[in-house]
């Protein structure tokens, strides 16, 4: 499984994500992530938002309608996820 290493913004922390899947909607590319590579586990939706030095940057989905519609998306496509909001 591919990993990501997330920049969290305010501590400056890296931390790394596995990806579960990718799509695209609307042009924008997102990233269903999670903290573990197996069992269950917080899982997040990073949205690209742009790129420096050649490295994608991903911001976290926050906003609560965007989240929902990419989220709906996601469980479709990932067959056996529980996905809570």
């Amino acid at each position: 499984m591919e990993k990501v290493v997330f920049i969290d913004p305010e501590t400056k922390e890296n931390i790394e994500f596995f990806v579960v899947e990718e799509t695209q909607v609307n042009g924008m590319r997102y990233l269903f992530v999670t903290e573990e590579e197996e069992d269950d586990c917080d899982a997040y939706i990073l949205k690209e938002v742009g790129a420096e030095d050649e490295e994608v940057v991903y911001e976290m989905v926050e906003n609560d309608t965007e989240l929902a519609a990419v989220g709906k998306i996601f469980a479709e496509l990932i067959e056996d996820a529980d996905i809570e909001y």
